[in-house]
């Protein structure tokens, strides 16, 4: 059964955007591939060395993928940092990572610009943690965003290095992976692109708001003063609330909203009822179990636990044999 790793943010709440993306992928591939799922609290040390409370922010991370159907059973779900093992291949890897082709990584480039005061090393050798996060299961697929892309051919950059260095076929090359081809892409609410949360709190609707808080949002949605004509094709905002309204709604309801747009006898304030009211029932099932399984501070000792365990199985294979292929010998 072929690998898969992916990491987890281990900071924000997770919105519709995640969810109906690659939340939902991750669910489906646990059914079928050997999938380590990890939430990336070293990672983010990158952009917030001093965070306020990220255990908090890790526990959090974990309800709610937990919530949304991730199962500790199928899939090995872990912290980054319950697994040492990823430091020590880092550290190897970063013996053979050249500061020439990690300053020309283009995310450390705007990370450089988007935060000038904070230049630090683990920003620098980000893609060297993400390869020994990948290559420690020996992946071969990694479902990643094109923001990532750069990331994965340096993993497999380094991958390859080692392999050649050591003279020894050790590491597979990890590929980009969708598991789907029909990637769903959730609009945000404020008109301008996807869902997510650096496009601020009015851009998204997360799993664990409340009836009130999304009822909000949504009115608070942008929009334009109508079509003037039958048929006109919907401005991007407008076409925005339909993308969403087809996600969480039933065809019918789209049907029906659809026609009031091309005969010119929408309005809107209905349509973002409608919207609210169908994201409220699509969440309420996850935001019930956020709260059921927040409160349930055994059963999240005992998952992480749990994945800990498994995780350190792999990853101490690897560490073991890699140690070996270098020349570490115990006296």
């Amino acid at each position: 059964m072929e690998t898969v790793v992916s990491g987890i943010r281990s900071t924000g709440k997770l919105h519709l955007g995640n969810y109906y993306g690659a939340i939902q992928n991750f669910v489906k591939m646990q059914h079928e591939y050997n999938c380590f799922f990890f939430i990336a609290d070293w990672h983010s040390l990158t952009t917030h060395p001093t965070p306020s409370d990220l255990h908090s922010n890790v526990k959090q991370v974990l309800v709610e993928y937990l919530a949304a159907g991730l199962d500790p059973e199928k899939s090995t779900l872990y912290v980054q940092s319950d697994v040492p093992e990823t430091t020590e291949l880092y550290l190897y890897l970063n013996m053979n990572a050249y500061v020439g082709e990690l300053e020309r990584s283009t995310s450390f480039k705007d990370k450089i610009r988007a935060q000038p005061d904070n230049v630090n090393a683990g920003l620098l050798t980000y893609p060297v943690l993400m390869a020994a996060d990948i290559i420690l299961h020996r992946a071969t697929k990694v479902p990643v965003g094109k923001d990532q892309e750069q990331h994965l051919e340096m993993s497999r950059t380094f991958a390859n290095r080692f392999n050649r260095l050591y003279n020894h076929d050790y590491f597979p090359e990890p590929y980009a992976f969708n598991f789907s081809d029909n990637l769903v892409r959730i609009p945000g609410l404020d008109g301008k692109g996807k869902m997510g949360k650096s496009e601020g709190e009015g851009n998204a609707v997360y799993l664990s708001d409340s009836p009130e808080i999304i009822r909000k949002k949504v009115m608070k949605a942008v929009t334009d003063s109508g079509p003037t004509a039958e048929n006109q094709e919907k401005p991007v905002e407008i076409q925005n609330l339909f993308d969403l309204l087809k996600v969480v709604s039933t065809p019918d309801t789209y049907e029906h909203f659809d026609n009031l747009y091309n005969t010119c006898q929408i309005r809107y304030g209905d349509l973002k009822k409608q919207l609210a009211e169908d994201m409220i029932i699509a969440t309420t099932p996850i935001r019930n179990r956020i709260n059921d399984i927040s409160q349930d501070t055994s059963y999240l000792r005992q998952v992480a636990r749990h994945g800990a365990i498994k995780a350190r199985e792999s990853a101490s294979k690897t560490i073991r044999e890699v140690r070996e292929i270098i020349g570490f010998r115990s006296f």
